[in-house]
């Protein structure tokens, strides 16, 4: 059998220039991302568990012996160092014993994505630095939008994450409010009199990033007024009236609502059919927070739950969450394309206003970032390579999951305590024994079972506080993670539950 000789390993680059990413360094480039890709692939075939459970001082132990002014000059030792300052006791979404947040596997198209458009290096914030990206990014927001059911003249553009969405939508629907209803310019203007008298209205489990763009536009937190939730944890339409009341009779001005599509605890759907035509009555902003609900676009079995989010001004969607992409990548889509002047600035050097009349389609006029990535070409790749309904498919097998641990431990978990029926990939539930225990030692036991599972490293779950008392949380996005996994988790549970209470007991054994 013929065989191919050895191939050389290139040398170490000896001067700076030669580190420089070009057709001259194409070898040493291929070879070095090569190491890098095994050593991954390495920690992947031989991590038993989602993480290692280490402390933080004992990693900033292994950190506070480093020198970043003595480089290594060279490859390995670089990458020994690096798996053990990192790689060793990273947290591995991909394990099907993580449980804990919004953190999702990740498709590998996306991946040789990230390859390409870190060696390219496009900033997508003006054509004549992206080109075809712009394009592409282009005809995701397009694709976006269609699948919410807009018409054409929506639009959007690409971000950092739903925070950073949320912000952009709550600016616009501020200037925008301020603009038709006060004849008030805040781009130049700033803040208009009386602007303390601003409210926006989102449910009592809605995100914190609300609170964080009402402080950060010049509202502040008060700004926020919390609408009470019925028993499934969505928002309630009644207490939404009533909210609304109250706040005019106090002299206060409605100008936006936040209707979340998947609350972070519950993935809870506040119903906007039913919120949509009193926004409309009250003439308030409608913002649906889809940062975790937007991956029901591509639904094949539960589209349905976003009914009425056309209705919507604005849209907030993290392909990094439900779409199985990695950080970063999400989107903010709105209905109508003219609403993005709020965020419009032209410079000479870089976007100026001739090129806007040209019809040059610069991004930056519509975003609040000026130096953007290209993470458009993760989802594009993964959209031609897969399609959207594969896309679908792995969320709807989280979902899935979710209502099928939901009723086994219901049935068969006495010592499990269920506070919701889960309507996404979330489900929070505390371990309750039938021993007396103070509201206090409850809490204590539960947030000891969390700390004790990702100590020991062989579950990540996370963890919350509804009504003042601590409970766990389940969060399922891994189509690899099934329902036996779930059972030696919730068998986990209760063995750290029931140490626990061996410990209690114990001082009260030793007075005896």
């Amino acid at each position: 059998m013929l065989t191919s000789p050895p191939r050389a390993v290139p040398s170490s680059p000896t001067s700076s220039p030669t580190f420089l990413f070009s057709e001259h360094a194409t070898e040493h480039y291929q070879h070095a991302i090569g190491q890098a890709v095994e050593r991954v692939c390495q920690q992947l075939s031989r991590a038993p568990d989602p993480c290692s459970g280490t402390s933080p001082a004992e990693l900033q132990s292994i950190m506070a012996e480093l020198d970043l002014n003595t480089p290594l000059h060279d490859l390995t030792a670089v990458l020994d160092e690096l798996q053990c300052t990192y790689l060793n006791d990273a947290v591995y979404f991909h394990h099907p014993h993580y449980m804990a947040h919004l953190n999702c596997p990740i498709v590998y198209p996306a991946l040789v994505a990230e390859v390409i458009s870190s060696a390219i290096n496009t900033s997508v914030d003006t054509w004549d630095q992206s080109a075809g990206a712009t394009l592409i990014e282009q005809a995701l927001i397009d694709w976006s939008c269609e699948k919410i059911g807009w018409q054409p003249g929506a639009d959007g553009i690409f971000t950092s994450g739903g925070t950073q969405s949320n912000l952009m939508a709550l600016l616009l629907a501020r200037d925008h409010f301020c603009e038709t209803r006060l004849d008030h310019c805040v781009k130049t203007q700033g803040l208009p009199p009386g602007f303390e008298r601003l409210r926006i209205f989102a449910s009592e489990v809605s995100h914190f990033s609300v609170k964080k763009a009402a402080a950060l536009l010049g509202l502040g937190h008060d700004a926020v007024m919390p609408v009470a939730c019925d028993s499934a944890y969505r928002m309630c339409p009644q207490a939404l009236r009533q909210a609304l009341r109250d706040c005019q009779q106090q002299g206060l001005v409605p100008m936006a609502l936040v209707a979340t599509q998947g609350t972070t605890d519950f993935g809870s759907f506040d119903p906007l059919p039913e919120i949509a035509p009193i926004c409309r009555e009250w003439g308030m902003w409608l913002h649906a927070d889809a940062a975790y609900g937007g991956g029901l676009l591509v639904s094949p079995n539960y589209r349905d739950r976003l009914a009425a989010i056309e209705l919507a001004d604005s849209v907030s969607i993290d392909f990094h969450k439900s779409f199985f992409q990695p950080v970063s990548c999400s989107a903010f889509v709105l209905r109508e394309r003219q609403w993005l002047k709020y965020a419009s600035y032209h410079a000479d050097y870089l976007n100026p206003l001739a090129d806007a009349q040209a019809g040059i389609p610069n991004l930056v006029d519509k975003s609040l970032q000026t130096t953007r990535r290209f993470d458009a070409l993760k989802l594009w790749l993964t959209l031609r390579w897969m399609g959207a309904d594969a896309i679908g498919e792995l969320f709807d097998q989280a979902i899935t999951l979710t209502a099928q641990a939901h009723l086994w431990i219901e049935q068969d978990c006495e010592q499990i305590e269920l506070l919701h029926k889960p309507q996404l990939s979330t489900l929070v539930f505390r371990f309750a024994p039938n021993a007396e225990l103070s509201a206090q030692q409850l809490d204590d036991c539960n947030r000891h079972i969390r700390r004790s599972l990702f100590d020991s490293g062989r579950f990540a779950l996370a963890g919350t506080q509804v009504g003042g008392q601590a409970f766990l949380k389940f969060t399922f996005l891994n189509a690899h993670t099934q329902l036996s996994h779930v059972q030696q988790a919730i068998d986990a549970v209760e063995q750290a539950g029931e140490h626990y209470l061996q410990t209690l007991r114990q001082p009260a054994e030793a007075c005896a």
